[in-house]
């Protein structure tokens, strides 16, 4: 008898709570797997971007903060950021850009206290209402101008960037040179996927393809000199200014300046130049940098956008073009 109940219960062991114990365990470990971990804040984290419908706008020069609605604050960047007589699908590339930048900032935090973004161009995104473009444009172009803008925004509505399902730091510049500049090249630390170095043509058929920068020899050494104060140079000397190397957008990344080596950004920056993609020429008296493109070159070319819409381009292959390996997906 006591054979027969211990077959029962083994039975019944085997045939039904066995099963139900492994089966919740694989349960377990399979929605595990599934689930979204972020990898550099080793939790897990989701984002509804959808509901990022507003902006706290700081304005800098008055220090205001002004909440606006997304796309309206988009009109005022799309038209700030870019020529209007731009091509409509540069309009659009540089909307949807725009909109990815803002969304990133929100959603990674921002700098500016009880604000998302702030109005200076060197610091966010540029940004002036309706009324101020006005002024700028005539009679004729206003209302044209504006249509073109609203429907650059509104045509591409919802729609950001992403890598990896996350928005991208959407970075972008006025002029490449002819080739973009892979983002640790500028401001240092790891490159991000993303960010690669490509070329585009028809960016020297604008202005901001090319620039000079002259300088006597005085006022050359000054300018170093205001952050190098040991700073000196013996111009006899044949590789008195010299280029050591270059990064993969052809830019200059180190450059031998008397008895300094300097990052090409930060020559760039010491003499105002527009680019870091640039030549040097000694004379008797001065110094004369050549410069090709405008911007940091990180990202979108926006005169690129502009020359890849007038050979037929859609606003989404311009972005494609610029950013390696993303998608674009609706908030």
């Amino acid at each position: 008898m006591k054979r027969i109940i211990f077959f029962i219960i083994s039975f019944v062991l085997i045939c039904f709570v066995i099963p139900i114990i492994f089966t919740s365990k694989f349960r377990t470990l399979e929605t595990k797997v599934e689930l979204p971990i972020d990898e550099e804040k080793n939790n897990i984290e989701t984002y509804d971007y959808g509901q990022y419908t507003t902006v706290k706008l700081l304005h800098v020069s008055t220090g205001e903060i002004e909440e606006l609605g997304l796309d309206q604050y988009l009109y005022g960047v799309v038209s700030s950021e870019m020529p209007a007589n731009f091509e409509e699908e540069a309009l659009k590339a540089q909307a949807v850009v725009a909109r990815t930048y803002t969304i990133y900032k929100i959603t990674n935090g921002s700098k500016h206290e009880n604000a998302n973004i702030c109005d200076d161009s060197k610091c966010c995104q540029a940004w002036i209402p309706k009324e101020a473009r006005f002024e700028k444009w005539n009679e004729s172009e206003r209302e044209n101008n504006w249509s073109k803008i609203v429907n650059a925004v509104d045509s591409t509505k919802g729609k950001i960037i992403t890598y990896d399902g996350k928005p991208i730091n959407a970075f972008f510049h006025s002029n490449s040179g002819g080739k973009t500049e892979e983002v640790a090249n500028v401001w240092g630390g790891a490159n991000l996927p993303y960010l690669q170095s490509v070329e585009t043509s028809g960016e020297d058929a604008y202005i901001q393809y090319s620039s000079e920068a002259e300088f006597t020899k005085s006022e050359f050494e000054q300018k170093i000199k205001s952050h190098h104060s040991d700073f000196s140079i013996d111009y006899n000397q044949q590789d008195c200014i010299k280029t050591l190397e270059t990064t993969a957008g052809g830019r200059v990344k180190t450059i031998k300046l008397g008895n300094l080596e300097l990052s090409g950004v930060e020559v760039r920056n010491l003499l105002g130049l527009r680019s870091a993609n640039f030549t040097v020429e000694i004379t008797e008296n001065n110094i004369k940098f050549v410069v090709k493109g405008y911007g940091h070159g990180v990202g979108m070319s926006q005169t690129g956008a502009d020359a890849l819409a007038k050979q037929g381009e859609s606003y989404e292959n311009i972005i494609k073009h610029y950013y390696t390996g993303v998608e674009i997906n609706n908030l």
